[in-house]
């Protein structure tokens, strides 16, 4: 019994992050081709009969690519400014858009990383250390109230380390890992049982 039991845990193992792996992919996969692929596949499916499953991929990628070859010329960057710059005129919009292009900006972006190091800090009270990221260096009005050279943290939260809680906590308070930044996600993914 002991075996049967030792050789499911280990085909379990082995099969479980596959499987979770393959679904995670399908369904990013569905919502995806899902933008563009409903209105073509009802389109096609209406006049020729049929449908073609990741044409709505295709073509997201295409149109990607395609409006970054635009904008990378100089013409293309006036008008992208002019879009942009009419497109901030909305209220709500301006209060979306700008902390999400900053957002994504920062993690695709190769000239600035979102996450710098990864640092122990005494959070959420004395004597309990949580692991976090320096995403920033403080703000000079932090510094004038405060007196300190602060740091932005986050604490990831587990299983996602991009949400959490954002700390500005004294530069003298914090310890600086030699841990990369991708080991700190799977410790925190994995809710500490990934050790570095």
């Amino acid at each position: 019994m002991l075996k049967i039991r030792r050789y499911f845990l280990s085909g379990l193992l082995i099969t479980l992050p596959v499987f979770l792996s393959i679904y995670i992919l399908f369904i990013g996969f569905r919502f995806i081709d899902g933008i563009l692929g409903k209105f073509i596949n009802a389109y096609l499916k209406h006049h020729v009969g049929f449908a073609v499953p990741g044409l709505g991929l295709i073509l997201g990628i295409f149109s990607i690519l395609f409006i970054g070859f635009i904008t990378t010329n100089f013409l293309g960057k006036k008008i992208f400014h002019i879009l942009e710059h009419w497109f901030l005129k909305f209220p709500m919009i301006r209060l979306i858009y700008l902390p999400t292009k900053q957002i994504i900006h920062s993690l695709i972006s190769n000239e600035q990383q979102a996450f710098k190091k990864v640092v122990l800090v005494e959070y959420p009270s004395e004597g309990m250390w949580s692991v976090g990221f320096v995403t920033n260096e403080t703000f000079r009005e932090a510094r004038e109230k405060t007196g300190e050279d602060l740091l932005h943290v986050l604490i990831g939260s587990t299983p996602s380390p991009f949400s959490g809680y954002l700390v500005l906590i004294p530069k003298r308070k914090v310890k600086f890992l030699e841990m990369s930044i991708e080991d700190a996600i799977k410790l925190i993914v994995s809710g500490g049982i990934v050790k570095p």
